[in-house]
Parts: C-alpha cells; sequence; structure tokens
C-alpha cells in the first residue's frame, strides 16, 4: 500500500511541470518572468527589501538576486531607494509600471485558474486553497523561510 505522502509526492511533481502561463498566452511580451513574478509578489507583500533580505527570503546566492534586480530595474518595475527605516542599504521598491505588470500577470494567473477550476464548486476551491496553504506553511516551517501573507 502506497503510503498518503507518496501520492503527494507523485502529484506535486507533476504539478511542478504545470506552470500557469506555459501556453500560447505566456509569449505576449507583457508577460513576466517566473522569477520577476515572484520577486515583484514578494516585495509587494512585505514592502521594500534589500538585496541581503531578497537573498535570504529566497536562500539564493546575492549575486543571483542582484542579477534579477538589475533586471527588473531595466524594465521599470523595481526602482532603489533609501531604507525607509533609516539602514544602511538602499532597497528595492516596485515602480508603478511594476504594480501595473504585476497586477496584470496575477490577472492571468487568476483567469487561467478560472477555467481550471471551471467545473469544481467554489467550497472545493476553498478548501484546495486551504490545503494548499497549510501545505505551504508547513515546509516554510520547516524550511524556516516563511512567506509574508495578507
Amino acid at each position: 500500500m502506497e503510503k498518503p505522502s507518496q501520492l503527494v509526492e507523485f502529484e506535486h511533481m507533476v504539478l511542478g511541470r504545470h506552470q500557469l502561463g506555459n501556453d500560447k498566452r505566456r509569449r505576449q511580451a507583457d508577460r513576466l518572468e517566473r522569477s520577476a513574478y515572484i520577486v515583484l509578489s514578494r516585495i509587494r507583500v512585505q514592502g521594500p527589501m534589500s538585496i541581503g533580505q531578497l537573498s535570504e527570503a529566497f536562500v539564493l546566492d546575492a549575486s543571483t538576486v542582484n542579477r534579477q534586480t538589475a533586471q527588473a530595474m531595466r524594465a521599470g518595475l523595481l526602482e532603489r531607494i533609501p531604507d525607509p527605516d533609516g539602514g544602511m542599504a538602499r532597497k528595492f521598491r516596485l515602480t508603478e509600471e511594476g504594480v501595473r505588470r504585476l497586477d496584470a500577470e496575477q490577472r492571468v494567473h487568476v483567469e487561467q485558474l478560472d477555467e481550471v477550476f471551471a467545473d469544481w464548486p467554489a467550497d472545493d476551491v476553498r478548501a484546495f486553497a486551504e490545503y494548499l496553504q497549510r501545505f505551504n506553511t508547513s515546509i516554510e516551517r520547516l524550511s524556516g523561510q516563511p512567506w509574508p501573507r495578507s
């Protein structure tokens, strides 16, 4: 008999290949790269963040985060500002364009999820969201890398 965690492992592996936006709509010029979407989403929820804070939050080398933020700045999605709390490190915050593009990307993701859930009862979608949040927060607890939630 399979352990329930083996069933979850299999479905998690399959889920990993189904990235929202990997269809023809993904090719639209105004779409965000997955890494930019995640970085912008984190800054939106947490507020302005430094390279060090982003590096720690994503458990990535500072050089990787530096490349990602530099690309987002060139695209006009982020800007560097003095630390609002008076610290020495400059921080990144979303520009108006970054907010606009993040909102647009999120709308596309929600529309795609609406298609996926078209034949699901709303209560099932809510229950799935609750289980998914519970799954994520359990991983975050073990990793020590919580994602701030609004």
